[in-house]
């Protein structure tokens, strides 16, 4: 009993220190890592760790694709820039070498047809304001008739229609200024057109035939054609003076669609505009042009003054007919009226100068009678431009 009471009482480690040394050791293994985690503790390191490898900022030198183990690109890249350089050279040396052509071309045009080339006087055409504060037949037909009976400048000598034994004292009459500043070169030949199917040109006719003009005949009614042509090809009858050229053909006051270069003798169809059919035959003026055109003769008249032709015609004697509103004009009777005198005032500011008046029969506008108002007039005008 004594020898195990003795054991007992034996000095040892007391229980105080060794609680002591507990924490150390749990410090010593935490740091070591070996001791546990908290999974919230782990969450943080990675994100830690997971920011830190975003903010990394790379010093290693660029390297090349090829460097880098990818396929280069830019030789085929380089390639394929010289091919475009080139074809944008190519076409640039191309685009100049049209370009060169269309010069050639144009000059060659501009010295055939000069007149087409150069059209100082086209213009659109204006609409005039109204005659009165607002539309009305009375004020607008007013104008007109005093704008077509009061002519605007005179000539010292002229040529007048024959008056035929038959006819009325007061038939209507047509005058032709034969002034030396209206008239070409003793050297030059006149040329002389005339657009009439219903053959009251015959004294214009024999008139510019007499004065050794080169005369041109159209009427697209007629059955024939002069020197044995065909259809409607225009031939000229250049060194024939006094000869009078017939031309299945009539006017157009339609632009084509698509401007294709006239040449000599090559129309396509029966109706054509003036410079176009000046074009085919070769003319850079027309002296003396006479026109009938029943009713066509407004539609026409604006053609003439938005294309400049007019700047080529020295003498204009047109028939202008007031029955109806004419082909392709539409409105009211005062629109109408008003669209005639913005195409009279169109007429002036290309040059022409009314030089005569001589009323028609009848008495009638827009069918309405009007006392002391004719239904057509015809007007002669000069290009005083």
């Amino acid at each position: 009993m004594r020898g195990c009471a003795r054991r007992r009482g034996r000095p040892g480690v007391p229980l105080p220190g060794i609680l002591l040394l507990i924490p150390p050791l749990l410090l010593a293994l935490q740091l070591l890592g070996v001791g546990p985690r908290s999974p919230r503790g782990t969450r943080a390191q990675g994100a830690e760790e997971q920011e830190v490898a975003f903010s990394v900022i790379n010093i290693e030198p660029e390297r090349s694709p090829r460097q880098r183990g990818f396929p280069s690109r830019r030789p085929g890249l380089e390639e394929q820039e010289e091919e475009e350089e080139q074809e944008e050279e190519e076409e640039e040396e191309g685009g100049e070498a049209q370009d060169g052509e269309r010069r050639r071309l144009a000059r060659t045009y501009e010295d055939e047809n000069e007149m087409l080339s150069r059209q100082p006087g086209s213009r659109t055409l204006q609409v005039q304001p109204w005659a009165a504060d607002g539309p009305s037949f009375t004020a607008e037909l007013d104008r007109i008739i005093t704008y077509v009976t009061r002519p605007q400048v005179g000539c010292a000598e002229h040529h007048r229609q024959a008056q035929a034994a038959q006819a009325p004292a007061d038939s209507p009459q047509w005058l032709l200024c034969a002034d030396d500043w209206l008239l070409p070169a003793a050297d030059t030949p006149c040329v002389a057109y005339s657009f009439s199917m219903e053959g009251l040109d015959a004294d214009f006719l024999k008139t510019v035939s007499g004065l050794g003009c080169e005369v041109h005949r159209f009427d697209p009614s007629s059955s024939r054609a002069s020197g044995g042509y065909r259809g409607n090809p225009l031939a000229s009858n250049h060194g024939d003076r006094g000869v009078v050229s017939r031309h299945k053909m009539w006017l157009e006051w339609r632009a084509p669609r698509k401007r294709r270069q006239r040449t000599r003798s090559n129309l396509g169809s029966v109706s054509q505009t003036l410079a176009d059919i000046m074009a085919s035959l070769g003319h850079h003026t027309v002296h003396f042009l006479y026109a009938d055109l029943l009713s066509a003769e407004w539609r026409v008249f604006q053609n003439w003054i938005e294309s400049g032709t007019l700047q080529s015609v020295h003498h204009l004697v047109v028939q202008v007919h007031l029955q109806w509103a004419g082909f392709e004009v539409g409105g009211t009777n005062e629109e109408v009226l008003r669209y005639w005198f913005s195409v009279l005032r169109g007429l002036q500011a290309s040059g022409l100068k009314l030089v005569h008046s001589s009323a028609g029969v009848g008495h009638s506008v827009l069918k309405q009678t009007v006392a002391n108002i004719h239904s057509s007039y015809i007007l002669s005008w000069v290009n005083a431009g």
